[in-house]
């Protein structure tokens, strides 16, 4: 069995034992209604289009809107 030669720091230690939990950013890709960057199989943040150009749909109120529906309202 391997024995050290000095005692490893805990910032060093620590450091290796999270190399295994780097993860790549989400995968981002352009909405096909207002070509916003959006991150797959989601609805756009910027108009809440959801699905192909052709046949998708807004299942989201857009952000925008939602805020101006919420001041009328309050």
């Amino acid at each position: 069995m391997a024995v050290q030669k000095r005692r490893q720091s805990s910032a060093r230690r620590d450091s290796r034992r999270a190399q295994w939990m780097k993860m790549a950013p989400p995968a981002r890709s352009a909405c096909p209604n207002c070509g916003a960057s959006r991150v797959p199989h989601r609805a756009c943040d910027a108009c809440g289009w959801y699905g192909p150009a052709k046949t998708g749909r807004v299942v989201v109120p857009p952000k925008a809107q939602a805020a101006e529906a919420e001041e009328q309202n309050g």
